[in-house]
């Protein structure tokens, strides 16, 4: 007698057991991965048990970016970043903007500063490291001066004693998704295409 096909759920019980791929996602501060998780469960419920992998994302401080990308699978970084044999994909710009006192003569209009504004800001206040923006506006709202920095950042660290404009004659920083040539993996490529804004509807 040949012998019963296992039912569906049982073999889908036992598909759950088996140990799922485990990526872990690096993000420097600014940027937002909610959205991507989200992305990433939709195509995680398109899939069968056994070809769903876990995304987990993990905070890291701008001046750690080199260590990251050793010891995570994938990291969204803030360039630049050199590095010898990794993928380095760009996503997305982050236009410059500067922070300054809610009193300060830079408040008085709205909309984008010219550069040449500035001088009516005080003086500038300069980045000692790569992790110091909420110092920075924190110094701004004293109404010693201004700081430069990324949109996302001055969003982040926003406070009600500063405003921020758009420095739109300025370079644009930029996003992008890091990872080593060594550990690409379909896993890998799945991350890629929801960075981009694949859904589980969209073909490679």
């Amino acid at each position: 007698m040949a012998q019963k096909a296992r039912p569906k759920k049982q073999r889908e019980q036992r598909e759950e057991k088996q140990e799922r791929v485990h990526l872990r996602v690096g993000f420097v501060p600014g940027v937002e991965p909610d959205r991507f998780s989200r992305r990433w469960r939709e195509l995680q419920r398109s899939r069968r048990p056994s070809e769903r992998a876990v995304l987990e994302f993990v905070p890291v401080a701008a001046s750690a970016q080199e260590r990251a990308v050793r010891e995570l699978d994938m990291c969204l970084l803030r360039l630049p970043y050199e590095a010898p044999d990794v993928h380095c994909l760009k996503l997305w710009q982050e236009r410059p903007v500067a922070v300054f006192s809610a009193d300060s003569d830079l408040a008085a209009e709205e909309g984008d500063l010219p550069t040449a504004d500035l001088t009516h800001g005080g003086v500038e206040l300069a980045a000692q490291h790569p992790d110091d923006a909420e110092e920075r506006v924190a110094v701004a709202a004293t109404g010693v001066g201004y700081a430069r920095m990324p949109l996302s950042l001055a969003r982040l660290y926003a406070r009600k004693d500063v405003r921020h404009r758009v420095l739109s004659e300025e370079e644009p920083s930029q996003i992008a998704l890091v990872w080593r040539r060594e550990i690409d993996s379909p896993a890998c490529q799945d991350v890629v295409g929801i960075v981009r804004g694949r859904t589980p509807r969209s073909s490679r």
